[in-house]
């Protein structure tokens, strides 16, 4: 099982990665690329050696760039290794997805071959998944079109072990961006050569036309053309056949549109913001079959001696499965492995974006109020804002048409200091004074002792009864399969914008809004009855009850506090049951 703190280590492991893949694209000849490359591996990815083994026009390879020792650069840089020697060691071993691992008792064998290597010292491992000085680990890069461009090689990871699934990923996400970098580099060098040609005279400006149109027809990614100013701005005049692949759009077609005809509605702004002159932009262009596809754009100016800029060449890359990564690699760290639901960490994020630091008042009077909308002004003499009224502290108050003090989910969640309130960074006053200022939707608890008639946000917390003997008894797989149809039972039974999420164990939280006291305490009731029908596991039925909690958010307290609250109502709703009735439900 995953310990807590693992999420948090991933995403700070994602965030490394992300910076030393972003510092693969500022590099601007392939020399510095291949550099950037090694570099990388060795501060990014935990690993003490790095070298990257280019393939040659002749199908060779040659170490191109190494990184973490120098005495080793200079004893292996620039020799050259068989493509039959390579071919054989990306064929040995172990496959780890499409990385290539060969164990130290396999790899003597390759001693005496033609490859250039280097050998550490060190003592051998005293555990089974310990680095051994003769451990080889290799990541194959490949062009889009599947052709072998180099052979990333690894050694030395800094924890003394071998890599786990994590950091095979990430070892595999790297060698993935780096064969792009490589390709674009390469291309990029061929694009300025063929951008130099342009401006010398009609002789040569007619060889450099035919050697850019090559690099552009036949680019492993997107390129296109666009006009720059005057009524047709943006138009696309050209686009190779990459794009019309990725975008499902014959050329023809492609030359009625221009990029803003093309890109996601939500996107557009990010399209806008993108300079001319080597502007860089991620988001989504529309296909044919109505689908988005994620590209990275990025721009620069195809410049005419006499009348200056004309067009703009657009790199369109098609970045599909790294988001899809990211996305994936997001998920995992926000979500229960087990059952999906959302963790501990995003159930406090998700509370923690509904509440702030300051209570809220109590409400006006019925006469204050009548008072206040004669004149239009609130109760105490703020100006009432659009949409509710001011309380008397100076913040806003909206009631929707549900109810009075019915409040949906803040739709920008934390402001961007991590808090949720959003007067709450530094240098800012304690309160603010003018109401109509305070954009903070605040949460209020209704009542407890009487149903006035108010909406807030209850927090349901749910303690399983009698799981424990279910795992003791039949072990810890029938208890998982207990565990994900509790969850799929308590997803099934709240509403669509509701969260359910896994706390931790047993336990399970329920978020839900615009609920009254006694909408929450039906709301418990029919979760306990969706729980406590027999649960088949491998053929066997096993009952489960639940024992609910009711708390309620409110501005001025923590998520923990919330949290706190409703798992203490729970503990005396379990107190107040008999051990037999709580496995009744």
């Amino acid at each position: 099982m995953e310990t807590e703190s693992e999420p948090y280590v991933r995403l700070a492991t994602l965030r490394q990665l992300h910076r030393v893949v972003a510092d693969l694209n500022t590099a601007r000849s392939l020399a510095d690329t291949l550099q950037t490359v090694v570099d990388g591996i060795v501060v990014g990815l935990g690993y003490e050696l790095a070298c990257v083994n280019l393939v040659r026009p002749d199908g060779d390879l040659v170490v191109a760039a190494f990184a973490g020792d120098p005495a080793a650069e200079a004893l292996i840089t620039g020799r050259v290794g068989s493509r039959a020697s390579w071919e054989r060691r990306l064929t040995m071993g172990e496959c780890w997805d499409g990385l290539r691992f060969i164990p130290h008792t396999e790899g003597w064998v390759l001693l005496e071959d033609d490859v250039p290597q280097w050998h550490t010292d060190g003592p051998d491992p005293r555990f089974e998944d310990e680095w051994h000085p003769e451990d080889r680990l290799y990541a194959p890069m490949y062009a889009s079109g599947g052709e072998l461009l180099g052979v990333i090689s690894v050694d030395r990871p800094r924890n003394g072990r071998r890599p786990g699934a994590w950091g095979r990923e990430a070892l595999q996400m790297y060698a993935f961006q780096a064969a792009i970098a490589i390709s674009n580099a390469r291309l990029r060098a061929n694009m300025q050569r063929a951008l130099v040609r342009l401006e010398r005279e009609q002789q040569a400006l007619r060889a450099s036309e035919e050697s850019f149109r090559q690099a552009f027809e036949y680019a492993p990614s997107g390129m296109a053309i666009a006009e720059m100013g005057g009524d047709q701005h943006g138009r696309l005049l050209r686009t190779n056949d990459a794009l019309c692949r990725l975008l499902g759009r014959p050329a023809s077609v492609l030359r009625r549109y221009s990029f803003s005809d093309l890109v996601h509605p939500e996107d557009i702004g990010t399209l806008l913001r993108t300079s001319a002159e080597g502007g860089r932009a991620e988001l989504r262009l529309g296909r044919r079959d109505g689908t988005y596809v994620w590209v990275s754009l990025r721009n620069s100016v195809v410049a005419d001696a006499a009348d200056g800029p004309r067009f703009l060449l657009t790199h369109v890359e098609d970045i599909e499965e790294r988001k899809r990564h990211e996305l994936q690699l997001a998920h995992r760290a926000s979500h229960d492995s087990l059952t999906g639901l959302p963790n501990s960490a995003e159930l406090r994020a998700r509370l923690g974006a509904r509440l702030c630091r300051r209570p809220q008042s109590a409400r006006a009077s019925a006469i204050e109020a009548l008072d206040a909308a004669f004149e239009g002004r609130d109760a105490h003499g703020g100006q009432a804002g659009q949409g509710g009224r001011v309380g008397p502290d100076g913040y806003e108050v909206r009631a929707e048409a549900g109810g009075a003090g019915e409040h949906g989910f803040q739709p920008d969640g934390p402001d961007r200091y991590g808090g949720s309130d959003p007067f709450d960074f530094p240098g800012a006053p304690t309160a603010p004074t003018d109401g109509p200022y305070d954009h903070h939707v605040h949460t209020v608890a209704p009542a407890t002792d009487v149903d006035d008639g108010t909406k807030g946000l209850a927090v349901l917390f749910c303690d399983l009864d009698g799981f424990k003997s279910i795992n003791d008894r039949f072990g810890h797989h029938t208890g998982d399969a207990v565990l994900i149809e509790v969850a799929r039972r308590l997803t099934t039974g709240v509403r669509d914008g509701d969260t359910v999420a896994r706390l931790g164990g047993d336990e399970f939280v329920v978020l839900a809004d615009g609920l009254g006291a006694a909408d929450a305490a039906d709301l418990a009731v029919r979760l306990r009855n969706a729980i406590i029908p027999p649960i088949r596991v491998d053929g066997r039925a096993v009952r489960v009850g639940a024992s609910f909690g009711i708390g309620w958010a409110s501005c001025g307290m923590s998520a923990d506090e919330v949290l706190r609250s409703a798992d203490q109502r729970m503990y005396i709703e379990k107190r107040s049951r008999s051990k037999a009735h709580r496995r009744a439900g």
